[in-house]
């Protein structure tokens, strides 16, 4: 009998071609906008899943709440001490690991050739307590504070092979290059995973630096990693917060009197900073907590899932419209078959399949187009993710299910109409249903309700972009080529450099620093006693030169002279936002002294000789927070910037690249625009992805629901 289902809807589709391309094309676009969706989401509720003691790995957070003018939050901590501390207080620890991730690009020479690559480090225990796969070494790879482990992709890259043990490679990590020794070769890290990395050092070769011995036993300074611990099974430590407010006392001792002595605390309340313990899969969708992990408000998540499933309606309901809508065609056929014998239950079963039919051959190309998409998909989402069922294995019975579920809402409707038909009235030629009934109307509604809301969404969306990306960040950043010289030698290198492109006509401009500006660069910060707190401030070592040259508005004050040494030694130039959380005003912050809490806990003071306009340096949405800058006595620039004159730059990169060449032999020229650095900031998952399908998705929805509105379907 189901086999004759087949024949009969495969004769119908044959006789049909018209209408079976537009409901195949139709769901087919559907279900792949629906399917790209879905990856994203399973992608993004998926992270750490993977490792194999993940439901007992927890990562080390500061939790703050209940001071006075603070938002609730916590941030991940990362003490040096805290590990090898909780696991010898704690039974139910079996094992920790800090994990510093590379924010910073290093200089890497294999075989006499220079590229860039940040570098990470671990304990040696990682490979234990995470499951990242080795293709080459063991899991004792780096017991040795000289070595490092590389992902397969980095192997090729510097190697052109994978088979690399034994190997060495120069890694800048201070001021000279120092020889590390490949011991293991991982295979590529996912893209659902928090801890990223493609050279992996040892831990203990953090430690032994002046900075790591500094931090060994010090739980006041860190060297920016987090701790991760790992729990027996059974454990009940992450909900015994009596237990982890003991450990904090025990290795914090004069934290209760000094929060009282500020006025924080009195004593009654619970104490407003804690340690708690942080599910590792929970990490990546809770972005109220920060860390050196990627993070997604689930809300985004699921408002994708939304519009997609409104496209993927859209689908279902052209669906049901039209063979509704050609209703008459078959009614003469539904008669026959009824006086034939044949009952509404078969009926049904033979339009389903049709309904089925349609909806495996729809899937199958939805995947293929979905398939097609991802590259584009990938790029404008920020992430990089593929259709593997191995990776993400209940892809599968969801992609499944989502035909199932499809072919019975396209399908059922159309099947309990048409098989309801009676055979006398049929044959009689009394049958008229010209989509006039009220759910019909309703669905058409319902259809060009979604179609309008998408395209509302998208209009808002670009209308967003645009003006995030015409919005006056506070400085211009047209025309400025940033580039990358972190790791060479910059204290030699600017002085030429800057030189030889002041004598040149190809620039307008040059200036360096030590911090980067936009996505992905990072922030350096310090901090300042203020009556009894302190108040954590970023900080922008720079050149001289650098506020006019990026076109900062000064507001107040001087801008630094460079022939005044008190300018290279104790002024800073302030935000407004500074001035905001410190209680002062462009009248009384000229002149005024700020005591800067600098390594070791010594006070040096610092005064402000100017005040420039808020700028963002990050996110529109984030708030703008103190930032000062200074020039220091002896500038390490990690970036030169180059504002070129407006039009093509091919002929200024040409030359910027040619003088590099001359100054730095050897050096790798890497450079990026500075408007695109903080166009990225723009291109977020949320907004991106939903521009892209919306726009697409409603451009060929629209054709077809007029197409369907249209006499000649109805007849």
């Amino acid at each position: 009998m189901l086999k004759n289902y087949f024949k009969i809807a495969i004769r119908n589709l044959r006789q049909q071609k018209a209408l079976s391309f537009i409901n195949i094309a139709g769901l087919s676009i559907g279900l792949a906008c629906f399917s790209l969706f879905l990856l994203f989401a399973v992608n993004e509720f998926s992270f750490d899943r993977f490792h194999t003691y993940a439901s007992n790995i927890y990562r080390v957070v500061e939790w703050v709440e209940g001071i006075p003018g603070r938002e609730p939050g916590g941030e991940a901590f990362g003490g040096t001490p805290l590990g090898p501390a909780m696991k010898k207080d704690f039974p139910d620890v079996e094992n920790f690991v800090r994990v510093q991730t590379g924010f910073q690009d290093k200089l890497v020479q294999v075989n006499n050739k220079t590229s860039r690559c940040k570098m990470s480090f671990a304990d040696p225990e990682i490979f234990n307590v995470f499951s990242f796969k080795l293709v080459e070494g063991n899991k004792n790879a780096l017991i040795n504070p000289r070595n490092i482990v590389i992902t397969k992709e980095k192997a090729l890259q510097l190697f052109g092979k994978t088979n690399v043990i034994g190997q060495r490679i120069d890694i800048k990590t201070e001021d000279k290059f120092e020889p590390f020794t490949v011991t293991a070769v991982a295979e590529d890290v996912p893209a659902n995973s928090s801890i990223q990395f493609n050279i992996l050092g040892s831990y203990d070769y953090l430690m032994a630096s002046d900075m790591g011995q500094h931090s060994l036993d010090n739980w006041h300074t860190q060297i920016g990693s987090e701790t991760y611990i790992q729990l027996r099974n059974g454990s009940q430590l992450m909900n015994d917060g009596k237990k982890l407010e003991e450990f904090r006392r025990r290795y914090f001792p004069d934290e209760e009197a000094e929060l009282k002595k500020e006025g924080i605390w009195n004593g009654k309340v619970p104490l407003p900073v804690s340690f708690r313990l942080q599910p590792l899969t929970a990490i990546h969708t809770n972005p109220g907590i920060g860390g050196l992990a990627s993070t997604m408000d689930p809300k985004y998540i699921w408002i994708l899932i939304s519009i997609a499933a409104g496209i993927l309606l859209i689908a279902c309901i052209n669906f049901t419209t039209l063979a509704i809508g050609r209703s008459a065609g078959r009614a003469k056929e539904i008669g026959v078959r009824k006086v034939m014998g044949g009952q509404r239950k078969q009926l049904i079963m033979q339009f389903l399949t049709e309904s089925f039919l349609l909806s495996i051959l729809s899937g199958i190309l939805a995947l293929l187009l979905a398939k097609w998409l991802l590259p584009a998909f990938n790029q404008l989402s920020g992430v990089q993710i593929s259709f593997s069922f191995s990776q993400f294995p209940e892809l599968l019975w969801l992609l499944g299910s989502l035909i199932v579920l499809t072919a019975l809402l396209a399908g059922i409707y159309p099947a309990l109409v048409l098989s309801g038909f009676k055979p006398v009235e049929v044959l009689k030629s009394k049958i008229r249903l010209k989509g006039s009934n009220l759910f019909t109307k309703s669905l058409v509604t319902l259809q060009f309700v979604l179609s309008i809301s998408l395209v509302i969404s998208t209009v808002i969306i670009l209308q967003q972009t645009r003006y995030m990306r015409s919005k006056d960040l506070g400085f211009n950043k047209e025309n400025v080529i940033v580039i990358d010289v972190e790791g060479s030698d910059s204290k030699k290198i600017y002085p030429l450099f800057k030189q030889a492109i002041e004598s040149g006509t190809d620039a307008l401009g040059v200036t360096a620093s030590e911090m980067g500006l936009g996505e992905g660069t990072g922030l350096m910060g310090t901090g300042f006693q203020f009556k009894g707190e302190t108040k954590g401030v970023i900080e922008y070592p720079v050149d001289a030169g650098y506020l006019k040259m990026m076109d900062m508005k000064l507001i107040a004050g001087r801008d630094f002279k460079p022939a005044l040494s008190m300018d290279t030694v104790s002024s800073i130039i302030v935000n407004e936002a500074l001035l905001r959380d410190f209680g002062l005003t462009t009248g009384n912050a000229i002149g005024r002294q700020l005591e800067e809490r600098q390594f070791g806990g010594k006070l040096v003071p610092k005064t402000i000789i100017g005040v420039i306009k808020n700028f963002n340096y990050s996110r529109l949405n984030a708030e703008v927070r103190p930032q000062m800058f200074f020039i220091p006595s002896s500038l390490e620039a990690r970036k030169f910037f180059v504002r070129i004159k407006s039009g093509d730059p091919s002929a200024s990169l040409a030359s910027i690249k040619k003088t590099w060449e001359a100054i730095a032999p050897g050096l790798p020229f890497q450079y990026s625009f500075l408007d695109e650095n903080f166009a990225r900031f723009i291109k977020m998952k949320k907004g991106g992805v939903i521009s892209l399908v919306a726009r697409v998705a409603f451009a060929f929805f629209l054709l077809v629901w007029v197409y369907s509105a249209l006499p000649h379907w109805q007849q």
